[in-house]
């Protein structure tokens, strides 16, 4: 029997080329966003396959409704994939506070309120794969993108604990971990206004040497991951994610490693 799959944040990039990969393998798929006529093209061509519905994640009582409304459609949510997500630019000090918790709303409790509404389903199923898209930036940073980082890493830790918490239910759960990619989060973001004192290190960091990965050769990935019997909690996306990660994170055991006789002491 065909899985059904709940994914968010399908107007455009990962989640509409996503979706489109899903269905053209014969899955059942509930695709939201949050201007349902840019899903028009999906139900046009995939029929009764695909149930297209509006969604703003950051509205915690939509997020119920929705996956209420896909539960009574298809019988059954198999998948869920926690995509939308949008990009805060600019340094921490230039953030403001409607900035801030705005980043916050739609990247991490977004996932969170649609991560919650779900996880009754897979129970009473006693099987499900909730799928988050966090980023490298959940792993490492990058100057310029405090805020994003920030909800990153805060989605890292929320799905890490739930991984432990669900696997009794037969429930797994993977942190997509994309490296930069062409995709329409960089054009869509919100930049804060600017303050002169990091134009120098924006300059810098705008120029730096980067290799940004197709969104549409991701689409293989995610098919192969959906039909794992044994899905890793943290899957790569990209050639530049696994070095990048490799140096931060040898970087931090060196760091903790020379600090080591403190730490140690600090026991008492």
């Amino acid at each position: 029997m065909s899985k059904t799959i709940l994914i968010t944040g399908a107007s455009k990039g990962f989640g509409k080329t996503w979706a489109e990969a899903f269905l053209a393998k014969g899955y059942k798929v509930a695709a939201t966003a949050r201007n349902v006529e840019t899903l028009k093209d999906l139900k046009e061509k995939y029929g009764e396959s695909v149930l297209t519905l509006k969604l703003d994640v950051d509205n915690r009582e939509e997020s119920l409704e929705v996956v209420q409304k896909v539960k009574n459609h298809f019988g059954t949510i198999d998948i869920l994939i926690n995509n939308a997500g949008y990009a805060l630019t600019g340094a921490i000090e230039e953030a403001t506070q409607d900035e801030a918790r705005a980043q916050f709303e739609t990247n991490f409790f977004g996932t969170l309120w649609l991560t919650q509404a779900v996880l009754p389903i897979m129970r009473d199923q006693k099987s499900g794969h909730i799928i988050q898209v966090s980023s490298i930036l959940g792993l490492g940073t990058l100057p310029t993108m405090g805020l994003y980082n920030a909800s990153k890493f805060a989605i890292e830790g929320l799905s890490e604990t739930l991984a432990s918490e669900v696997k009794q239910f037969g429930i797994n759960v993977t942190l997509l971990e994309p490296n930069g990619y062409a995709s329409n989060i960089w054009h869509t973001g919100i930049s804060s206004e600017s303050n002169p004192v990091y134009d120098d290190l924006k300059k810098a960091f705008s120029e730096a040497e980067t290799s940004f990965g197709k969104v549409e050769a991701t689409a293989p990935a995610i098919v192969k991951l959906v039909e794992s019997e044994n899905p890793p909690l943290r899957l790569l996306l990209g050639k530049v994610a696994l070095p990048f990660v490799k140096q931060s994170y040898e970087q931090r055991l060196a760091l903790w490693e020379k600090w080591n006789d403190v730490s140690v002491e600090a026991h008492g």
